[in-house]
């Protein structure tokens, strides 16, 4: 019988066969923190651990709260400079216009490749898997144990296969897709499973859809998203990765737990409603709703390609009078080519806001927290009570395309509006 993706990267790693529900110890390739490093760093030196155990193996990426809106961030990060000095991390990304959002940095700058083993402080680690490698989020604790030591024990995921198939409309994004899938099977249907996206839409998507999937894998309780990278997702990181790497695929006659296919044929737009992911209906039930404020970008759909869809609705119009429009790009590098290519300048003279590269308002730190009462349409992974700021306040999820035509009229508009 053949393997999964996940049986077979593991089983690689270890050198030997693993089975679904073995607990195995390993060391990763790379382990990433954020913001949180501050707390990590306290929890390394409690255990008594003096050293990394490998430097070069230890990424940090500030992105939370950049720059720091209070001392005590301020204080995190000069405390996480001062611990990267004194070891010697090489692997780190300071407040400056070489970085972003940790998700989008590791994989630009080559951490996140093919058959690689990553493990970070943060839930949407699960992103480097639109790159083929396994990547699966962890606590501080575990992070200050890899520190220490270098290895982890976890238990081998069981598999499941989500074929996506159909022809897509053009208002259909990935993230309508992956909401559309979370609203389907719920917010624990993958529960710490290996999840497999494949099929003929899958493997039309480019780098930037491919790590909606696997971002948004978070939100349905799944250990890991893998896709089979193509030859377009190798020649990417072979182009930014300093080390060599090895596709790893999953056998044609590998055993499933489960198999979901999708069917996108007659798909409409899809929105999550207040307060869980998987509160999710198509937009047209919802349409007329108004919002107060419309946030487009973050590690979910904060890449080029989503701010050109934004750009695409909003060229030669205006937000609703009395809103507000945040953009969010996932990094600098992003920020950079929507310049060249004149993305920002559409995106403001629509009345667009530009944020600095980071995580910001979706995780209600800082750069546009809501008011009790208010309700934003947001293309963020989550929607839960507090999130952006007031737990009084209301968050709605979907695409790039529906936030922007959205923000044009102040109520959840369908795109096809404005398409």
């Amino acid at each position: 019988m053949g393997k999964t993706f996940i049986e077979k990267v593991i089983g690689i790693k270890l050198k030997r066969e693993v089975t679904p529900g073995e607990i195995v110890t390993i060391t990763p390739d790379y382990v990433m923190s954020h913001d949180n490093s501050a707390a990590i760093i306290s929890k390394f030196k409690e255990i008594g651990a003096r050293r990394v155990w490998d430097p070069e193996k230890v990424v940090i990426i500030l992105d939370h709260i950049v720059p720091p809106s209070t001392e005590k961030y301020a204080l995190n990060h000069k405390i996480i400079r001062e611990f990267v000095r004194e070891q010697g991390i090489e692997n780190f990304s300071d407040i400056n216009t070489e970085g972003g959002i940790c998700h989008q940095i590791m994989v630009e700058k080559g951490y996140a490749a093919p058959g690689r083993i990553i493990f970070g402080a943060d839930s949407h680690t699960t992103t480097y898997g639109a790159v083929g490698a396994f990547s699966a989020g962890i606590g501080r604790s575990e992070v200050a144990a890899i520190w220490a030591t270098g290895e982890i024990w976890i238990k081998v995921p069981w598999s499941m296969k989500i074929v996506i198939e159909g022809e897509r409309n053009p208002y259909i994004t990935a993230k309508d897709i992956v909401l559309h899938i979370i609203g389907k099977i719920g917010a624990d249907g993958a529960l710490y499973r290996s999840v497999e996206f494949t099929g003929s839409v899958v493997n039309q998507m480019g780098l930037s859809e491919r790590m909606v999937l696997s971002n948004m894998a978070a939100e349905m309780g799944a250990k890991n998203a893998y896709i089979r990278p193509d030859e377009k997702i190798v020649s990417y990181i072979k182009e930014r990765s300093k080390e060599d790497f090895t596709v790893v695929e999953p056998d044609s006659d590998a055993e499933y737990i489960e198999t979901v296919r999708i069917d996108i044929t007659d798909m409409e737009p899809q929105i999550a409603l207040p307060h869980t992911v998987d509160n999710v209906v198509p937009v047209k039930e919802v349409e007329g709703l108004e919002m107060d404020e419309f946030l487009i970008g973050t590690c979910t759909n904060g890449r080029f390609e989503d701010l050109q869809q934004a750009a695409m609705i909003l060229k030669g119009r205006r937000i609703a009078r009395g809103k507000r429009l945040l953009i969010l790009p996932a990094s600098w590098e992003v920020y950079r080519e929507a310049m060249r290519k004149g993305i920002m300048e559409v995106l403001i003279e629509a009345g667009g806001v530009i944020l600095n590269p980071g995580c910001g308002p979706c995780l209600g730190a800082h750069q546009g927290v809501l008011a009790p009462g208010e309700r934003a349409l947001s293309t963020a992974n989550r929607n839960f009570k507090g999130r952006m700021g007031s737990r009084d306040a209301e968050i709605y999820l979907a695409s790039p395309l529906t936030v922007a035509a959205s923000a044009i009229t102040g109520k959840i508009t369908h795109p096809s509006r404005f398409m």
